[in-house]
C-alpha cells in the first residue's frame, strides 16, 4: 500500500464512519479499486479504526467528561443511566462478534455484489425514517438502546452503514434528532476498541510479518492522521446534519452508488 492510497483510505474511513453511507462498504470498493487485499492489512484496518475513535473522543469530550462525572457520584442518575444504555445496546454487537466473527469476515470477502444490495438498504432505512413521524421522545428507553444496538450489529454487513442503521432505527423509535447522533456515536466506541483488540490478537497469532503485510510505517502514520482529521470533521458535520433531518441526500446517495456498484458487479 503506498501513501497516496493511504491517504484515500484513511479519508474515506474517517468520513464515512461517521456519514450513514457506510465505512466498510467504501473501504471495499476503494480497495477494490486499489486491487488492495483488506487481509494483508491487517494493520491498517486497526490503526484506522482506532483513529476514528480518537476523533469521537476529542468531538464528544464534553459529553464524555459530562457522563463519568456522574458515574463517580455514585448513585442511578441521568449519566449512569445514559451508560446502562450503551451497555445494552452492545449486547447485540457482542453476540455477533462473539459467535459470528468468522461469517461476518466470509461475507466480506465475497465480493461487491452484497455491498450494492447493503448500500440500497441503507438508503430505504434513512429514506423511510425521514418520512416517518412518529411521536419524539423525551429520552432514550433500555428497549429502544437494546433494539438500536441490534440495527448496530445488523450493521457488520459490509454495505450497511451503521450510523445510518442506528440513527435511523432510533428516529423510528420516535427518539429527538438532537439525541441520536450523539447516542450512535458514542455507543460504537466500546465495539470498535474491542474489534481493534481482537485484530490485534490476530496478528499476533499469526505473526508480525502478516499483520503488516506491505504496508510501511509512513503509509500507516498518513492514514492514521487523514482518518483522525476527516472523522473530527465528519463527526460534527453529521451531528448538525441529524438535528437539521437532512437525511434523506444521503439516502439518495447511497441509492445511486449501491446501484452502480451492484450493476458493476453483475455486469
Amino acid at each position: 500500500m503506498s501513501e497516496i492510497e493511504a491517504l484515500v483510505l484513511g479519508l474515506i474511513q474517517g468520513l464515512t464512519e461517521y456519514l450513514p453511507v457506510s465505512s466498510s462498504g467504501h473501504l471495499a470498493i476503494g480497495s477494490a479499486l486499489f486491487g488492495i487485499n483488506g487481509e494483508e492489512n491487517l494493520t491498517f484496518t486497526v490503526a484506522v479504526h482506532v483513529a476514528t475513535v480518537l476523533s469521537t473522543l476529542v468531538v464528544l469530550w464534553k459529553e464524555i467528561a459530562w457522563i463519568f462525572k456522574g458515574l463517580f457520584q455514585g448513585r442511578m442518575n441521568d449519566e449512569t443511566r445514559y451508560v446502562v444504555n450503551i451497555l445494552v445496546s452492545m449486547i447485540p454487537v457482542g453476540i455477533v462478534g462473539f459467535f459470528f466473527k468468522d461469517k461476518v469476515e466470509e461475507v466480506f470477502g465475497s465480493g461487491l455484489f452484497i455491498v450494492g444490495c447493503m448500500l440500497l438498504l441503507t438508503a430505504a432505512l434513512l429514506a423511510f425514517s425521514y418520512f416517518a413521524k412518529p411521536r419524539q421522545k423525551e429520552k432514550i428507553s433500555l428497549r429502544d438502546a437494546f433494539i438500536i444496538g441490534v440495527a448496530q450489529a445488523a450493521a457488520v454487513m459490509p454495505g450497511l452503514s451503521r450510523s445510518g442503521s442506528t440513527i435511523a432505527t432510533g428516529l423510528l423509535l420516535g427518539n429527538k434528532k438532537e439525541r441520536l447522533a450523539q447516542f450512535s456515536f458514542l455507543m460504537v466506541i466500546p465495539p470498535i476498541l474491542g474489534e481493534a483488540l481482537l485484530d490485534v490478537m490476530k496478528a499476533v497469532k499469526g505473526g508480525a510479518e502478516a499483520a503488516v503485510g506491505d504496508i510501511s510505517l509512513t503509509a500507516l502514520a498518513v492514514g492514521f492522521i487523514a482518518a483522525f482529521v476527516s472523522g473530527c470533521v465528519a463527526c460534527k458535520w453529521m451531528i448538525n446534519i441529524v438535528k437539521r433531518g437532512k437525511l434523506i441526500y444521503f439516502a439518495i446517495y447511497c441509492a445511486i452508488v449501491g446501484a452502480i456498484v451492484l450493476a458493476t458487479s453483475i455486469f
